[in-house]
């Protein structure tokens, strides 16, 4: 499976831009461009001929832009990504994306080897969010939550402990992390259980699967049932989309 070429394309109204960033792609190995979009119309029209595997999606482009193509495109073939490459990390831009479906969300400024990771983390059921952005993320739920916020206590006895985990907690109670903002369970939003808001808060951290488990104490299985429940309640559809709800939410395990 990890010998498979991943098959992209590559959106951009920039005619220099476009054509370097399919240069750079055809340079590493394991990708294949399948085509190159002008704007965002071109670029709907083109993931219906060749159902590439990722898009690398500029946002500001005519007729069409990137937001509203990366919502046609989620839409009508869900098995298809995107990862932003833009000019612009700004809040308008940055959520706008994540909400129509992004997984990814890279600066143009990033490498080759920042930009293959981003398409395999996609690729791989993770999100491709450069460290820039995750910042952004962070800097704008500082500035979004209440300071004065109480955070969820994990422990054998408390609403983190085995019953709301469907395993046991850390020693002592500190091996999940808080969810700032959501103090008890009657608090959080669209009915989340205290350790579905955990397992949010350390997507929202870019942790993965296996990495939750670890943190949490508990299988992967049972990490994916609690993925599972939370993506219904919220009406998410991918981790993109659960990071941008859990800093509008306040849900993060970043709390000192």
């Amino acid at each position: 499976m990890t010998d498979a070429v991943t098959r992209v394309l590559v959106a951009d109204d920039q005619t220099v831009v476009r054509e370097g960033i399919v240069m750079l792609l055809g340079l590493l190995p394991g990708i294949e461009v399948v085509g190159a979009a002008a704007d965002g119309e071109e670029a709907v029209a083109l993931v219906e001929r060749h159902h590439p595997d990722v898009v690398l999606m500029d946002l500001r482009m005519p007729r069409v832009d990137g937001v509203e193509a990366t919502r046609r495109i989620r839409s009508a073939h869900p098995g298809t990504e995107v990862v932003v490459l833009t000019t612009y990390a700004d809040d308008e831009s940055l959520f706008p994306a994540l909400q129509a479906g992004a997984r990814g969300y890279l600066t143009k400024d990033a490498g080759g080897e920042e930009i293959a990771k981003a398409i395999a983390d996609v690729r791989s059921g993770a999100a491709g969010l450069s460290p820039q952005v995750q910042l952004r993320l962070l800097e704008r739920l500082s500035e979004a939550s209440p300071k004065s916020a109480p955070s969820v206590q994990s422990g054998p006895g408390g609403p983190g402990g085995p019953s709301a985990a469907g395993g046991p907690s850390a020693p002592g109670g500190s091996g999940a992390p808080a969810a700032p903002g959501a103090a008890r369970a009657g608090e959080l939003p669209d009915g989340l259980t205290v350790r579905e808001a955990e397992v949010l808060a350390l997507i929202a951290e870019g942790l993965s699967n296996a990495e939750i488990a670890q943190r949490l104490f508990v299988s992967q299985a049972t990490v994916k049932t609690h993925i599972n429940n939370l993506f219904a309640k919220t009406a998410v559809r991918d981790r993109a989309q659960a990071v941008a709800y859990a800093f509008r939410h306040g849900i993060t395990g970043t709390q000192q």
